[in-house]
């Protein structure tokens, strides 16, 4: 094969790389799971309970609506919160965080909007089409998510150093990983 064939070869594959890679996606996916070496294990906090056979299979009862409690879920809510690190002993029959009802009172004295999570996830998903990476780390999968939201982050550690310049009380915390002492 001559060189200027082989040249024309390695164009072409480079021009439908490129193609395949530029089409727009209605979803740009950041994470790139596949790729990653640490991703986010969404199954380790559930408290996984032993599987059981009932007594009779003629007798049990009707499937019941998701978050409510059933025979193997009894409470799905408390087992969460202590699966999270939490006191279960603080979560009200209805599910609620029972403590957390000055906190909502606060939140929501302006009034909420009941369309914000559609409205989040409409910004959220215009946003990642806007940045949906590099080239190269869209031919690789090489994930994005956390360089591209990296702007959006809150500063924890200015924010607590900022509180204690102004004398408020804060909680204690660890020292900031980022800073060399």
């Amino acid at each position: 094969m001559s060189t200027g064939r082989m040249a024309r070869a390695g164009v072409l594959i480079a021009l439908a790389l490129v193609a395949v890679t530029a089409c727009s996606r209605k979803d740009p996916n950041l994470m790139q799971i596949g790729r990653a070496r640490y991703t986010p294990d969404e199954f380790a906090i559930l408290p996984s309970k032993p599987i059981e056979t009932p007594p009779s299979y003629t007798a049990l009862p009707p499937p019941a609506p998701v978050g409510s409690p059933n025979r193997t879920d009894v409470t799905p809510t408390a087992d969460a919160v202590a699966a999270l690190g939490g006191n279960p002993a603080r979560v009200a029959q209805d599910g609620k965080l029972g403590a957390d009802g000055a906190l909502i009172k606060q939140t929501s004295r302006y009034g909420t909007d009941p369309q914000i999570r559609t409205e989040l996830a409409q910004d959220d998903l215009e946003y990642r089409q806007r940045h949906r990476g590099r080239l190269m780390e869209r031919i690789f999968r090489v994930p994005t998510y956390y360089r591209v939201y990296e702007g959006s982050e809150l500063n924890q550690y200015g924010s607590l150093i900022g509180a204690r310049q102004r004398n408020v009380p804060t909680p204690a915390a660890p020292p900031d990983p980022v800073v060399q002492e």
